[in-house]
């Protein structure tokens, strides 16, 4: 299947994209490898691979949420370049 220059076109319009007329060309050539390198895999016997959304398995590997005591307030303002009444200064918006 061969990408034709108005392909190219329509996607970089689509993409608010200007190309010149070299970089069309040259997309057109690299879109068709794409392409073909795509169509490489209807090639194959998937009858026997399930639907996936993921090629791994994905793992929750955030600690457990638990409570715990939080730093006291003149530690957390330590390093603060201003603070004000116990809590962070910032310049307004």
């Amino acid at each position: 299947m061969a990408i034709t220059r108005e392909q190219v076109l329509h996607v970089a319009k689509l993409a608010r994209l200007e190309l010149s007329e070299e970089e069309l060309d040259r997309l057109a050539g690299d879109l068709d490898a794409i392409l073909d390198a795509v169509s490489k895999v209807s090639e194959l016997d998937l009858s026997d691979v399930p639907p996936t959304s993921h090629p791994l398995d994905l793992v929750n590997v955030l600690a457990d949420d638990e409570p715990r005591p939080s730093l006291p307030r003149d530690v957390a303002l330590a390093n603060a370049p201003q603070a004000d009444d116990g809590a962070f200064r910032v310049p307004p918006a």
